[in-house]
Parts: structure tokens; sequence; C-alpha cells
């Protein structure tokens, strides 16, 4: 509360020592003026107390991320979703630490996997929303040839894993945009599940969001139970999945994502939309073309560009 907030909300309390400041005249001047300024500065150093012990609170519960050094964090739990897919849940310094993650970021994984025992580093994003305190989730499917990934789901509960971020991939701001479309492969589907967590909750941001997600068979399809109930949900989401390899009665898309699925699911090339892409190289490849040597979004090329699409709107994650 402001200066002379706190005056006004005094007066109406203490009427009658709130009259030396009025333009009344007062009849008894010493009687009160000693008690009147006791109580005044109490009052007023009490708020203030209460202020910068709310801002020290605050300061001390910092967020679990540096974003200029890796930190060990220590496995809490570990789910098993299929045969090649896991939840681990990281435990954070007390219940009520945020981890410091803004929408859409990512974090940075580190472990000393190289043949001559050097450091791998690999990006993922946590899948929990960005206001959960006290712990944060990452789904890592483990892949042949993945040096991080088959690490990752190496480790049980106790173990830890270095990790520095936030990375700041695209920030994120109610309304933005009217509408987004999100293609997503296999673990690619984590960036937009971030982005959903924050759309979806928030009543006031009206985007309206489709998300294109393609996977080998119907029990490669992760977090389908969660995409489901936020398309049950909340009108402005829809999904529609892709197989490749579709069971007997498949309602879904066949194959792999087409022409004619981003025409017919997806926004229209518009400044007013975005669509939003990420998955394995193959994918990426056919769908935007892939990002820059440097990780930039380097130039769009595949289905999208054929389609009309610009590079402004295309967000390769």
């Amino acid at each position: 509360m402001s200066f002379f907030g706190r005056f006004s909300h005094f007066r109406s309390a203490f009427p009658k020592y709130s009259r030396m400041f009025s333009t009344e005249k007062v009849k008894s001047k010493g009687r009160f003026i000693a008690p009147a300024i006791g109580l005044i500065f109490g009052y007023f150093l009490g708020g203030e107390l209460a202020q910068r012990s709310r801002r020290t609170h605050a300061k001390q519960i910092e967020a679990a991320l540096n974003p200029n050094e890796f930190k060990k964090f220590f496995v809490d739990g570990v789910e098993e979703l299929n045969h090649n897919t896991k939840i681990l849940r990281f435990k954070l310094e007390t219940p009520e630490t945020p981890l410091g993650l803004p929408v859409a970021s990512c974090i940075l994984t580190k472990a000393p996997l190289d043949k001559n025992g050097k450091d791998v580093v690999r990006p993922y994003t946590p899948i929990t929303p960005a206001d959960t305190l006290g712990y944060f989730e990452l789904l890592v499917k483990s892949y042949p040839q993945g040096v991080m990934s088959r690490h990752i789901h190496s480790l049980k509960a106790g173990d830890f894993l270095e990790i520095k971020g936030p990375i700041s991939k695209i920030p994120y701001k109610a309304n933005m945009k009217k509408k987004i479309g999100m293609i997503a492969g296999g673990t690619g589907v984590t960036p937009m599940l971030q982005l959903l967590n924050e759309i979806l909750s928030n009543p006031k941001d009206k985007t309206e969001v489709t998300l294109v997600f393609a996977n080998l068979a119907e029990e490669d399809i992760l977090l389908k139970d969660k995409l489901n109930e936020f398309a049950n949900k909340h009108k402005n989401f829809k999904v529609y999945y892709v197989l490749e390899r579709p069971p007997k009665n498949w309602k879904g898309g066949v194959g792999y994502v087409s022409e004619d699925i981003v025409t017919s699911k997806l926004p229209p090339p518009s400044d007013d939309n975005l669509i939003m892409v990420c998955g394995p190289p193959g994918m990426m490849n056919a769908i935007s073309g892939p990002k820059a040597p440097d990780y930039t979004q380097g130039e769009l090329d595949g289905i999208l560009k054929k389609l009309g699409y610009t590079k402004s709107q295309v967000f390769k994650f």
C-alpha cells in the first residue's frame, strides 16, 4: 500500500488522531501530540516492516535453475510409460521452490558420456506446468543411438542429473496469435505440452490451438490421456493423431504428416497465425526444413514452404 493509501486508511481507523492533519482547529494540542506521533510512527513502520518481510521471503525462495552453471538435481521417482519411455520426477530444494522455467524454454542436461570422458550436453523440455513448485518432470524416450536418453533412462531414485537453464526458445504472451498449429513427432510433443499448459490454464487466453501428433504406432502416442483431457475440457484445443502403423478401425491420420493434413487440420498462412514444429530430423526436413547449424531457425523448406507459409509464420523447436 502507498503512503497516501496508508494515511487514508489511518484516518478512517483513528479519526481522533487524524484530526491533527485536517484543517479543523484542535482545542487541546499537547494532550494528544505525543500519543498520536507514537501511534502514527508504529502504524507506518509496522506496515513497512510487513512489506519488507514479504519481499525478503519471496527473495529467499529463489528459482532452482541457474542459467550460468550446471547444478545437480536428484531423481525422486520414475514412472514407466511404455517399453522405451519414462517420466522422471526431480525434486527441488523445498516444496515451495519454483524451477524458474518461463514459457517457452528448455533446460540443458550434462553427463560425462563421451568415449573420451568428455561431457555430452542435450536439451530437454520439462512437462510440468511453469508454476509447479517443489519438483519438475522430464519425459524421456530411450533411443538406441541416444547417449543421453539412455543415460537418463538408467537413473533411479536418489541419482542425480546435472542441469542448467533456462534456455529461451520463444517468449509466449497470451493472445499473441489468433491461431497456433502444432506439428509434433514422438517426444517432440514436450515443448508443445509446455505451451498447452500455459495457454489452456489461462481463461483470458483465447488462442485456438490444433496439434497434429505423428507416431509410429498407437502405443507410441505419449501423454495421450492428457492431450485427450485437454481436448475434452477446452473448446480452443483440438488434437489429431497420425500413425505410420495404425490398428484396425483407426479413425485418425495414416502414414506421415502430408500436405492434405496440414491444409485440412492446421491454420492457413497468415501473420495472425503461427505453426510450430518439433520432431525427429526426418520429420523436420519434410515439414519445415532443419534448423541452421548454429541452432537458429534457418531457412524455411518442406511442406510448409510449398503451402505458402513464410519464415516468420513458422517456429522450429
